[in-house]
């Protein structure tokens, strides 16, 4: 009678809860495997006007500009996340400066143009380097796999190409890697957050590992599909039966389809496990206890790289009067004067800094300079140990609290038009004047309409911000929720698979 009863509690609260969840479990898988495949699917975008109000570009916000920059001709270029634009007119109407970048947003999400001393035009982008020639944009093949270009410098006349990993030098027919050695600090480690990230997606095992974590987001849609046809089924049988018919090849399909349900949970329940933790503590609150964690690398992994920089380059900036390069990455501001020959030091008195990296990296004058993150915008004096809020002109005062990574400001980019007029970007409200009260110019209509992504879109999904219509500011709290039901369903469900097939093997003997 007790183990009646125990089954008959195991059956109802891993139906209902699994019911409850399964569009969202759907959800979570298809997206999950779009993501793991970026350059795939880099093609396919969503006109915005399908999405809610909260994915409309307004002012430039979105990170639709990361910044600009004023060429030799008297002409500007505007760029960012809605690809390229040319302006004859300082900032205030655009042309489409687009040609030659491969079809789809995510293709034309632009991290930095540079016009060196030649007159020669480059852009950095999310999959790869591009020279514009002939009236259009040509991608130039780097000698190294990874292909994000985040940055550019010009040290004499010699072109420097910043990628999330490695520092190349243009040289006439191809590239030299710089190398940058490990600086006194590194302890071989690797943030707590990377780790988790890289495990969740399959990627710290190189592409069987990605292939790998696909075939479990078809395993959780797998088992989705068939929880739904285990509840439909039975009532469905019982009314064919009723009225006379026959119902065999139903009842076999059934039988079927409960057997690979049942194999395929309890065959890979570790698996599952495994990438809804992974999952739960890339989002806040979770993230937050572990976000400057660190931990040993994982042996024989895409992890386990001998580049101390690996996945963490952000900025690069060269400052001619004090013959330095400033090297910034996700966990700090370094500096070399002597172009990497030795190892490249870390400033002791340093600005907050998002875990996502700096977006905004410039120099303002001698020994001051300008870094905007989502962690907000600053004004930084190294040499003097001073740091000041750019925006309220007050000197920083740093705070050790536990709470969301991002600023009351999150800033997404940063321009000075010709005039000399600042203009920050915040990620959420847009473009915003430092200057005066003049404004910046209305994102006229072609370019708000701009797509989004089939990839970021599946990145709001596969985060939950795209539920915050329905729970406002508490969609925060829906990942490790819907985590935690997960793990519910999945602990639940092989608890019961187990206690049946237990009093099968009793009931045999």
């Amino acid at each position: 009678m007790a183990k009646s009863k125990t089954i008959q509690f195991l059956k109802k609260y891993h139906k209902w809860p699994s019911l409850v969840l399964t569009i969202l479990i759907i959800l979570f898988s298809i997206s999950g495997i779009i993501m793991n495949h970026r350059a795939l699917f880099s093609s396919c975008e969503v006109n915005r006007k399908y999405l809610g109000s909260e994915y409309q570009y307004k002012n430039w916000n979105k990170a639709a500009v990361k910044s600009a920059i004023h060429l030799s001709d008297g002409s500007s270029l505007i760029y960012g996340n809605i690809g390229v634009w040319k302006s004859a007119d300082s900032l205030n109407s655009f042309t489409d400066f687009n040609a030659g970048l491969p079809e789809g947003i995510d293709n034309r999400k632009l991290e930095k143009i540079i016009e060196i001393q030649k007159g020669e035009l480059f852009a950095g982008t999310l999959f790869g380097l591009y020279q514009h020639k002939n009236s259009e944009w040509s991608k130039i093949d780097l000698p190294i796999k990874e292909e994000r270009v985040v940055d550019f410098m010009e040290v004499g006349k010699d072109l420097y190409i910043l990628t999330r990993s490695n520092l190349l030098k243009k040289t006439a027919n191809t590239f030299e890697i710089v190398n940058i050695p490990a600086s006194a600090n590194y302890d071989g480690k690797t943030s707590l957050f990377k780790t988790l990230w890289e495990i969740h997606s399959g990627e710290a095992f190189g592409l069987f590992g990605k292939l790998f974590v696909d075939f479990i987001g078809l395993v959780f849609l797998f088992l989705c599909f068939s929880g739904i046809v285990y509840f439909l089924f039975p009532d469905w049988i019982k009314r064919i039966k009723k009225r006379g018919g026959a119902a065999k090849r139903k009842i076999s399909f059934l039988k079927f389809n409960l057997k690979w349900h049942n194999h395929f949970g309890n065959w890979l329940i570790v698996f599952l496990i495994l990438t809804t933790i992974t999952g739960m503590f890339l989002r806040p609150p979770l993230l937050i206890p572990i976000a400057h964690s660190r931990v040993d690398k994982i042996p024989f992994t895409h992890l386990d790289n001998p580049n101390p920089l690996y996945d963490q380059l952000r900025r690069v900036l060269y400052d001619d009067e004090l013959d330095r390069i400033m090297l910034a990455t996700n966990e700090g501001i370094y500096y070399s004067d002597d172009l990497f020959a030795t190892a490249p030091e870390r400033y002791q008195n340093q600005p907050p800094i998002s875990v996502m990296g700096v977006n905004v990296f410039e120099k303002l004058g001698e020994g001051q300079y300008l870094v905007g993150s989502f962690s907000g915008i600053f004004y930084w004096m190294p040499e003097r140990n001073l740091i000041f809020d750019y925006i309220s002109k007050r000197p920083h005062v740093p705070v050790r609290r536990m709470g969301p990574p991002i600023a009351a400001h999150p800033i997404a980019g940063y321009l000075k038009d010709k005039e000399g007029r600042e203009i920050i970007f915040d990620y959420n409200l847009g473009a915003g004047n430092l200057s005066d009260d003049s404004g910046f110019v209305r994102m006229p209509t072609n370019i708000q309409e701009s797509p989004m992504s089939l990839w970021n879109l599946c990145l709001e999904v596969h985060t939950g911000r795209i539920y915050q219509y329905i729970f406002g500011k508490l969609y925060i709290l829906f990942i490790p929720i819907a985590g935690i039901t997960i793990l519910w369903v999945l602990i639940v469900g092989y608890l019961l698979y187990r206690k049946q097939r237990k009093g099968k093997v009793r009931s045999i003997k």
